[in-house]
């Protein structure tokens, strides 16, 4: 099966004079995607000057928060500037998972059925939406409405990529549509 590409961070704007760049970090493994070595394809911003297909990362630290990237083909500030908004990706294995038993990749959430608490299926999860403050499960209910799940471990106490389910205390009108509905 093939790799699945995912986005792991956007480059902002240089850092000092030694090529260094701000990263906004769309991933909840940095230091597993930003490792020493770790090539990056690089993805530029439209009308955007061309970039390298791929970025290799010559080191990384963090200052004040920010994670900040040296890459092997920007030696200096006038380079990193070029690179400036380009969406940085990531090519999964299918199999791979997060080293938290307690996170999960999108394509692994996507396909599974979802059942109320007391093993009703009630729909499928159709995507996560990422929030600011918390994310949320896209499900297309069992009579084809779709809603939104707050990814939260009260309103979804289990998740089961290998059963191929995840389990919502379902409330009416979270899933299951309110009474008058019907």
């Amino acid at each position: 099966m093939e790799g699945i590409e995912v986005v792991v961070g956007r480059i902002g704007k240089p850092h000092g004079i030694r090529g260094e760049v701000t990263v906004d970090v769309r991933s909840d493994e940095p230091d597993r995607r930003f490792a020493d070595g770790a090539r990056l394809r690089a993805q530029a911003p439209r009308d955007a000057a061309a970039v390298p297909a791929y970025l290799t990362v010559a080191r990384t630290r963090w200052h004040q928060g920010v994670l900040l990237v040296a890459f092997e083909e920007a030696g200096d500030r006038n380079s990193a500037e070029t690179l400036r908004g380009t969406v940085l990706h990531v090519t999964l294995d299918p199999d791979e998972t997060p080293e938290d038993p307690e996170e999960f990749y999108d394509h692994q959430l996507v396909g599974l059925a979802v059942h109320d608490l007391d093993g009703s299926v009630i729909g499928t999860v159709t995507g996560l939406v990422h929030g600011g403050a918390q994310d949320l499960l896209a499900v297309r209910a069992t009579d084809g409405r779709n809603t939104l799940v707050p990814f939260v471990s009260a309103l979804v106490p289990e998740v089961d990529v290998a059963g191929g389910r995840v389990v919502v205390a379902d409330r009416p009108g979270l899933v299951a549509p309110l009474p008058e509905d019907d």
